[in-house]
């Protein structure tokens, strides 16, 4: 059985460490932070279509991870499928609509969207919640063979020399392990509030005013931001403000009580970054996908361990 390590412990690396189990490797798990310490364990999550490119790949992993959040339905481990609304203008690519079963989505009448919105669609789409569904994909990986360390890599040369084949998953850290000019963080502050009784929904159609809800099973997300090249992972209360002024703005009267205000950087490039590296070939990378890795997590991890498979059998 031929080896492989994947680095980094968030959605990207813990479903790319199953998938590459399933395709009948040994898998190794190498981070810096365990998955709890990861944005991963910050977001939402729900299955959404923030653009990223390219977007004929990430339609389809979408899809791919659609289907897979199909098949592990399961309350106890953070997967259920919930209705959500999804604003769009005349400027949206709404393809996403493609990717789901025909006549899953409908249009939502006016007097029924949030204040603001103009115009919404409404689907049943996977909500996966991290603090349920992260720990069971580790416990999974680790049920089937797989070893976890914990431990920083800083340079490409370090990371080749891991394994026969290598998987980089490490998001914004990739920034310096490659020296990604391309790589740059987008700032989300959200608000982990109790739960609320509203519709699910997000408009982001409005550049830098963010906003949705999102009702998991014991609390309510809401956000958000999406400031560009902005490091802070500090709490920001004028942005806490912010968001509660575009909640309020958008209808819902309800005051919510905030239980926790959580900070993390997506990691943004012009395109998802899914490829061998030109100068590692033993090394390949996926990361790079922005706000969007809950949403095509599993399609990337699925199409790479096929890749990595004839790779291995060529070798």
């Amino acid at each position: 059985m031929k080896s492989v390590t994947v680095v980094g412990s968030g959605i990207i690396g813990l479903t790319t460490a199953r998938s590459l189990q399933e395709a009948g490797f040994q898998v190794k798990l190498i981070a810096k932070e365990k998955f709890a310490k990861t944005l991963s364990s910050k977001v939402g999550a729900i299955w959404f279509p923030f653009e990223i490119a390219p977007k004929e790949k990430t339609n389809s992993w979408a899809a791919m991870a659609f289907s897979r959040y199909q098949e592990e339905i399961n309350p106890e481990n953070g997967v259920t499928f919930i209705p959500f609304i999804n604003a769009y203008t005349s400027e949206s690519n709404n393809d996403w609509v493609k990717q789901l079963p025909a006549g899953s989505v409908q249009e939502v009448e006016k007097a029924k969207l949030p204040d603001g919105m103009e115009q919404g669609l409404i689907a049943e789409v996977p909500l996966v919640e991290p603090r349920l569904y992260l720990p069971h994909l580790f416990e999974d990986f680790l049920v089937h063979g797989g070893t976890f360390h914990q431990a920083g890599i800083s340079s490409l040369a370090e990371l080749a020399a891991l394994d026969q084949f290598v998987v980089n998953c490490t998001g914004l850290g990739a920034k310096e392990i490659c020296q990604d000019e391309e790589l740059y963080p987008i700032r989300g502050q959200i608000l982990r509030c109790t739960k609320l009784k509203e519709q699910s929904f997000a408009d982001p159609t409005k550049k830098g005013a963010l906003i949705y809800l999102i009702n998991r099973s014991g609390d309510t997300v809401i956000g958000g931001t999406d400031y560009e090249n902005d490091w802070n992972e500090k709490e920001d209360l004028s942005d806490t403000e912010l968001i509660l002024d575009r909640l309020k703005k958008s209808g819902i009267s309800q005051v919510p009580e905030i239980l926790e205000v959580l900070v993390g950087l997506r990691p943004k490039r012009s395109s998802v970054r899914f490829e061998f590296d030109p100068d590692f070939p033993n090394v390949f990378h996926n990361y790079g996908h922005g706000g969007a890795g809950f949403t095509v997590a599993w399609g990337c991890a699925l199409e790479l361990a096929e890749i990595i498979k004839k790779e291995a059998l060529r070798t």
